[in-house]
């Protein structure tokens, strides 16, 4: 994926399950299920403390697939295979701009983060499959734990791009660490060919990435119905991601496999996704027949099992014609106003 976060972003970007969120701990005397006070242990709560230090292990993992996914890419760059040379051939130096095929390792692995994040949520809160390697606890646990990372990686993602303008430019540090703040963080900073969508739409993953993966740990001041309110739009972080590595991404800039993978894994995440549509585990969420006076609710629940729907459709119909947006030729203009060089 090129440089800026992506979405990612998008995804995620995202946080637990709004339908299996661990429930508050009742205070010391609260009243047990059978009505008697203190007698059964609470849980401890659970705290963006505890969260971050449970983050390790899958943190140590995400470094190690970013690593590899850095590698791939300076090897296919050393060896002139990586289509990323046909958009831009001035980085055919691997050694020079290690910086930002690093930062595309980074969005990589976000990317694949936010994807895994997403999928445990709905599992969490659709119809569950009998059978898990993880227990509904374990898997809220690692469902928070991706969210986190996910956000570090994106952030990363994002910082190593502006580390690269900051390299490859040729004015005072001063001036060099501003223009790249500017471009890196400012939306409709980024004023170069594609970027100038693109960037904006990866920029937007981040900022809604952080707001809504950290609401979870104040959902007992916000509200536990205002988060999930909330909440539900952690898909739209997962969505801003994946249209900006498919709008930015280099690596899947053309038509071919590697475009349409990622084009496969959405399939699943909409299957999902419809399935928690259908069968939530929240009652109150069911498409029941409504009440007069529920009945807007219950249009815009139907509109959006239908939309479901057609995503799926249209994403099954981009597989099998093989029409998935890539490009078929090289721009004819290669060159790039941040080429400082």
């Amino acid at each position: 994926m090129q440089p800026p976060p992506e979405h990612p972003t998008p995804p995620t970007a995202s946080t637990p399950s709004d339908a299996s969120a661990p429930s508050l701990p009742r205070q010391a005397g609260d009243a047990g299920p059978s009505g008697a006070a203190g007698h059964r242990p609470q849980p401890p709560r659970v705290t963006l403390r505890s969260d971050l230090r449970a983050c390790v292990r899958d943190g140590l993992v995400a470094l190690v697939v970013t690593a590899a996914v850095f590698l791939l890419i300076y090897v296919r760059i050393r060896a002139k295979t990586s289509s990323t040379l046909t958009v831009m051939p001035f980085m055919a130096d691997a050694d020079a701009f290690w910086v930002y095929f690093l930062s595309q390792a980074f969005g990589w692995s976000a990317l694949l983060w936010a994807w895994g994040t997403v999928v445990l949520g709905l599992l969490l809160s659709g119809p569950r499959p009998s059978r898990l390697p993880l227990s509904g606890p374990a898997l809220e646990r690692l469902h928070r734990t991706t969210s986190l990372n996910t956000i570090a990686l994106i952030a990363a993602h994002a910082l190593l791009f502006a580390v690269e303008l900051v390299r490859h430019d040729t004015d005072a540090w001063y001036a060099r660490v501003a223009t790249a703040f500017v471009e890196a963080f400012v939306p409709g900073g980024y004023d170069s060919g594609t970027g100038r969508i693109a960037i904006p739409v990866g920029q937007a993953a981040l900022y809604l990435a952080i707001p809504l993966g950290l609401l979870f740990y104040v959902r007992h001041r916000i509200g536990p119905k205002s988060w999930r309110v909330l909440h539900r739009f952690v898909i739209v972080v997962y969505v801003l991601s994946v249209w900006h590595t498919l709008l930015y991404g280099t690596n899947v800039w053309y038509d071919g496999w590697f475009r349409t993978s990622v084009w496969l894994l959405q399939l699943p995440i909409a299957v999902l996704f419809l399935l928690r549509l259908l069968a939530p585990a929240r009652r109150s969420e069911q498409l029941r027949r409504p009440e007069r006076r529920f009945a807007v609710s219950w249009s815009l629940r139907l509109v959006g099992r239908v939309a479901v729907a057609g995503v799926l459709v249209a994403l099954i119909a981009v597989l099998v014609s093989g029409r998935d947006g890539g490009r078929t030729v090289p721009p004819a203009d290669t060159s790039s106003t941040h080429n400082h060089d």
